[in-house]
Formats: structure tokens, C-alpha cells, sequence
């Protein structure tokens, strides 16, 4: 019997990077795997036995990467979110993801291959829907003076009186 084939896969091309970003998504997320590579033959447009298609999965999201030319590039537009439970689990995705790119505001950066991310702590949900309003209002102000994000900044902010 056939896996189950996830409903929505989100889609990335790259000019030639599809081989390098899949092994460096993998590298950084503990759960993680590679999948199927189909390479160009001899009638395809990119060069015999590069990679043209290539699939892999992020803790349980599966991806999948074409080689397809300089056509079309990433914008921040699209970014993939990555909940992070404590600081140490912000800092390093921080850190790996951002390697080669540029760390922007409020938790949002680019890696390498011009791809957005935003790596977030799960308790900023909570603290900005707060039913007091001065209170996300302060983890909000607090948040927009950050680049990487702050989880006890956050917190005191939060806490202010």
C-alpha cells in the first residue's frame, strides 16, 4: 500500500542550489530527512545528471526543490515559520538559518539562498494576545526593537507595571 501523499507541498526553485539548500535544511533541523533526486538526461534543459527535482522532509513537512534557472527568486512574501519552545531552540535555528544571509527585524531573516524565515518562540502568541491591551502593546514595542528574538525580553516587557 502506497504512503499517504501530503495534501499541499510547498514548492522551492532555486537557479542551481536545489542539491546544496535541501542537504542544508536537512543539516539544521533534527528531524529531517532526504527524499527522491531525479537529475536532467540528455533532452533536458539543465546540464546531463544535474539535479533537477529534489524532495526532502523538515519535521514532518515535506518539501521539494527544483533546479529550474535564474528565472524566479525567493521574497519575503513567503517565509516559513519555525515555533521554537525555549531560547536556546531560537538561537540556534537563528544562528544556522541566518549563516551566509541576513538577519532582519522581529525575528525574520534570509538564509543563503535568499529564503525567508521566521523563527519565533511559541510564548510570543500568548503574551501578544493578552486581553490587556497595554500588555501586548509593550511586547510589541518591545519586539520591534529586536532582530533575533528575546524570550526573557519578551517576558519583561510583559511584566512591566
Amino acid at each position: 500500500m502506497a504512503a499517504k501523499l501530503q495534501k499541499i507541498t510547498p514548492f522551492l526553485w532555486f537557479d542551481n542550489q536545489a542539491e546544496e539548500a535541501m542537504n542544508f535544511y536537512v543539516s539544521i533541523f533534527k528531524n529531517s530527512k532526504r527524499g527522491r533526486i531525479s537529475r536532467y538526461g540528455e533532452a533536458g534543459p539543465g546540464p546531463k545528471g544535474a539535479v533537477m527535482v529534489a524532495s526532502f522532509e523538515l519535521e514532518g513537512q515535506k518539501f521539494i526543490a527544483l533546479n529550474g534557472g535564474p528565472h524566479f527568486k525567493f521574497t519575503e512574501a513567503v517565509s516559513f515559520l519555525v515555533n521554537c519552545e525555549t531560547q536556546d531552540e531560537v538561537d540556534a535555528f537563528w544562528e544556522k538559518l541566518s549563516e551566509g544571509g541576513f538577519q532582519g527585524q522581529c525575528g525574520w531573516l534570509k538564509d543563503k539562498f535568499g529564503l525567508s524565515w521566521q523563527i519565533v518562540p511559541t510564548i510570543l502568541g500568548e503574551l501578544m494576545s493578552d486581553p490587556v491591551p497595554e500588555k501586548s502593546k509593550r511586547v510589541m514595542t518591545a519586539m520591534l526593537q529586536m532582530k533575533k528574538l528575546d524570550i526573557n525580553a519578551l517576558k519583561r516587557a510583559y511584566d512591566q507595571r
